[in-house]
């Protein structure tokens, strides 16, 4: 097993200028990305559960 395990990403929702992924963390942590543009924002679990609560109300 390598010293320095490479998390395991998933993609999932992208248009032309977003992007929203996942990552499996080697300590067994999942952490949320949305890529806007020049903007990277990341969120743990319960981070990004809030933040989809947010989007959702704004229906």
């Amino acid at each position: 097993m390598p010293k320095n395990p490479e998390p395991t990403t998933e993609t999932l929702a992208e248009t032309e200028n977003y992007l929203v992924w996942k990552a499996e963390e080697p300590d067994g942590e999942t952490t949320f990305h949305v890529e806007l543009g020049n903007l990277t924002v990341h969120f743990f679990r319960e981070e990004w559960e809030e933040f989809l609560e947010l989007v959702r109300s704004l229906e």
